[in-house]
C-alpha cells in the first residue's frame, strides 16, 4: 500500500501545485470520473435508500471508523473491514473517491480533494437523478434522522420532517426520533407525514399493555405492476440506550415471530417482492436474514457501516440481501430488481457516495434549509476555538472529539474520571477548522443532555464498563446495542474483547495508580437515561472549556491496551494503542 499511498499523495500535490483549488470541480474532474453517477437502471423495481443523516442538512466532512473488531462468527467478516482489508474485498482502487467515501485512509489529503459530503440540497438532486430512470420507485429513510444537529434540537424535528418530506422519502422506520417524546412522534406522524402520505413502519414497537401495533407493521405499493411489500423494524433497544420515560407506554424487541407473520401475510396479499427497512444494525439483521425466510432484501441502519455490496446470507427457503447505508447524509443505496413471474430474477446494487463538488445544489431544498437555519445563524457561527487536531468520532473505542469531550467533563467539573456515550453520529473537523457551536452541537445535540458528578466505586465503574463493552462485543448479536465502547476520560485500562462479561475489562488505573474496587472515586458524564435528572447541559460545559482553551492541541486519545486482537484482524488498522497477543 505504500505504493499507493505516495501515488495518491503526489496526485494531490499536482492538483495543489497547478493551482487548482483543492476542493473544487477541476482538481476532482481528474480524480472522479464524469460518469460517476450514472447508474442505468436495471429490471423493474427499484428502491432508494437512506439512513442515519443524524440530521445534517449541510455537507460535512465525515471520517469512517478505523476501528470495528468483529467477534466469533463476525470475525473478518463484513461489516468488520475497515481501511485497506475493504478495499481489498470490494475491488476498490486506492487512491480512488471511492476508497476516500469508505474508509479512513488519507482522510485528512482526501478530503480536502474531494471536498465535504452529504447535504439534503446534494442529496435531493442525486435522488431526482436515480427516480427521473425509475418510474415508482421508493425512497426508504432508515431513521437517526430527526436527531443530531442543533437545528433539529431547537425545531424540535421540524427542519428535518419538512426537508425529508420535500427530499421525497415514501417510507420511514425510526430509532432516535424517539427521543423527542411519544406524542411529538405521533403529532409528525398523524399530521404532517400523513398530509404528505409519508408511511411510518414499525412491525416491533406495539402498546405495553396488549401487545396492539403503535404504527403500521408494514405497507403494500405497486411499481410498474409488480405488488411489493415494505415492512418496518424500529431499533429494537430503543427503551434500554435512550430513556423509556420518553415512550412509556411503547415495547420494542427485535420480534423475529412477528416479522415472519407479516412477511407470510404480504406475501399472501400478492407480494412479489419484500423488503425490510431496519434500524437494527448490521449484526442483527445478518442474523435475522438467516432466520427469517421470504424477505428480498434488509436495507439496513444504526450502525453507520458503509457497505458498498449486499451480503447474501442464506436460510431456509432462500437468500435475503442484506444492506447497509453508511450515515450523515454520505451515502445513497440504490437497489434495482428484476421480476420475472412471481419472483426476483435478479438485481443490482450501488451505494453512491455523495459528494456535494459533484451535485449541483437543488435550489428548493437550499431555500428550505436557509429558512430553517435563519433564525439561529448567529448561534450557529460563534467560535468557540480553533483545532490544531483532526477531531473524529467513529472507532470502536475512541476517537478525537469524544476525548474532547471526556477532557471537558473532567476539567469543568473536577473529575478524577469520565465517561461519554459511545454515540457513532457526530461530525469530523479538519485540522486547523473552526469549533464553532454548530459543530459542537453536531456531537451533543439530544434532547437529555444533563451532565453530572457522581461519586462511585471503582467496582461500579468496572461493572459501567463491562457491561456497555458486552453490548459491544456480545458474540451473538441480539445481544448487541449496535454503539462503540463507552468513552473514558483519566481511565486507563485493557479490554478483551473475545472474553465473556466481568473478565473483558482489566488492569485499570485512575491517575496512573490501580483502581481500588471499594475507593470512590469522582466520576462526570452526560446523558442520563433516568427521568428528572439535574445538571448543565454537555454543550455548557463543553463551549466553556472551548472558550477558555481558545486552541485545541496535542489531544491525547485514551486508546485501551487490546488484548487478544492481532494486527493482521481484517476490523483494525492504524490502531495508535497497544496490541498484545
Amino acid at each position: 500500500m505504500h505504493m499507493n499511498r505516495r501515488e495518491f499523495l503526489q496526485l494531490l500535490a499536482i492538483a495543489a501545485s497547478s493551482g487548482m483549488a483543492l476542493d473544487s470541480k477541476s482538481a476532482l474532474a481528474g480524480t472522479a470520473p464524469a460518469n460517476f453517477y450514472d447508474v442505468p437502471r436495471h429490471g423493474n423495481v427499484s428502491f432508494l435508500h437512506m439512513t442515519d443523516c443524524h440530521a445534517q442538512l449541510l455537507p460535512v466532512w465525515f471520517r469512517e471508523p478505523n476501528v470495528n473488531i468483529g467477534i466469533g462468527d463476525a470475525y473478518g467478516k463484513v461489516p468488520h473491514i475497515v481501511g485497506e482489508s475493504l478495499l481489498k474485498k470490494f475491488g476498490i482502487k486506492p487512491g480512488t473517491a471511492e476508497a476516500h467515501a469508505f474508509t479512513f485512509l488519507d482522510f485528512v489529503e482526501a478530503a480536502k480533494v474531494y471536498g465535504k459530503v452529504g447535504g439534503f440540497a446534494h442529496l435531493k438532486t442525486l435522488v431526482d437523478k436515480m427516480r427521473a430512470q425509475r418510474p415508482g420507485a421508493l425512497l426508504l429513510d432508515g431513521g437517526d434522522t430527526w436527531q443530531g444537529s442543533a437545528t433539529a434540537l431547537w425545531t424540535d424535528a421540524q427542519d428535518m420532517v419538512d426537508a425529508c418530506i420535500a427530499l421525497g422519502v415514501n417510507i420511514m422506520t425510526p430509532h432516535w426520533e424517539a427521543t423527542y417524546g411519544a406524542d411529538r412522534v405521533m403529532e409528525i406522524v398523524n399530521k404532517d407525514f400523513k398530509k404528505a402520505g409519508v408511511d411510518f413502519v414499525a412491525q416491533n414497537i406495539v402498546t405495553n399493555d396488549f401487545g396492539d401495533q403503535v404504527f403500521k407493521p408494514y405497507v403494500m405499493k405497486e411499481m410498474n405492476g409488480v405488488k411489493v411489500a415494505v415492512i418496518g423494524q424500529a431499533f429494537p433497544y430503543t427503551p434500554i440506550a435512550n430513556p423509556r420515560w420518553m415512550v412509556p407506554d411503547w415495547s420494542f424487541g427485535i420480534r423475529d415471530d412477528g416479522m415472519q407473520k407479516w412477511v407470510d401475510e404480504a406475501r399472501a396479499k400478492g407480494a412479489k417482492v419484500v423488503v425490510v427497512i431496519s434500524h437494527n444494525g448490521m449484526d442483527v439483521d445478518l442474523k435475522m436474514a438467516s432466520r427469517v425466510t421470504g424477505i428480498d432484501a434488509i436495507f439496513g441502519g444504526h450502525t453507520h457501516d458503509g457497505v458498498p455490496q449486499p451480503v447474501q446470507v442464506k436460510n431456509a427457503k432462500g437468500i435475503t440481501l442484506v444492506t447497509n447505508a453508511g450515515s450523515n447524509g454520505k451515502f445513497l443505496g440504490v437497489m434495482d430488481f428484476e421480476v420475472k413471474g412471481n419472483q426476483v430474477a435478479s438485481y443490482k446494487y450501488r451505494l453512491l457516495p455523495v459528494f456535494s463538488n459533484l451535485l449541483p445544489a437543488d435550489p428548493g431544498m437550499t431555500a428550505l434549509i436557509k429558512k430553517y437555519r435563519a433564525p439561529y445563524e448567529d448561534k450557529l457561527n460563534e467560535k468557540l476555538a480553533v483545532s490544531d487536531d483532526f477531531l473524529y468520532r467513529r472507532g470502536n473505542f475512541n476517537g478525537t472529539w469524544d476525548q474532547l469531550i471526556c477532557d471537558a467533563l473532567m476539567a469543568v467539573k473536577g473529575a478524577d474520571a469520565s465517561f461519554s456515550p459511545g454515540f457513532r453520529w457526530g461530525t469530523t473537523l479538519l485540522p486547523g477548522d473552526t469549533i464553532t457551536m454548530e459543530r459542537l452541537m453536531d456531537q451533543t445535540a439530544i434532547t437529555y443532555p444533563q451532565t453530572s458528578l457522581t461519586n462511585m466505586t471503582g467496582e461500579t465503574i468496572k461493572t459501567i464498563m463491562e457491561d456497555v463493552c458486552d453490548n459491544l462485543f456480545n458474540q451473538d448479536p441480539y445481544y448487541q446495542q449496535g454503539g462503540d465502547m463507552v468513552r473514558v476520560g483519566g481511565i486507563e485500562y485493557s479490554v478483551t474483547p473475545g472474553q465473556t462479561i466481568g473478565k473483558r475489562i482489566n488492569d485499570m488505573r485512575i491517575n496512573g495508580k490501580p483502581v481500588d474496587a471499594k475507593k470512590t472515586y469522582k466520576v462526570a458524564g452526560w446523558a442520563p437515561v433516568g427521568e428528572n435528572a439535574e445538571g448543565a447541559p454537555i454543550w455548557e460545559i463543553v463551549s466553556t472549556y472551548l472558550r477558555d482553551k481558545k486552541v485545541i492541541k496535542g489531544i491525547k486519545l485514551n486508546e485501551p491496551t487490546l488484548i487478544g486482537v492481532k494486527k493482521s484482524n481484517p476490523g483494525i488498522e492504524d490502531f495508535g494503542g497497544v496490541m498484545k497477543p
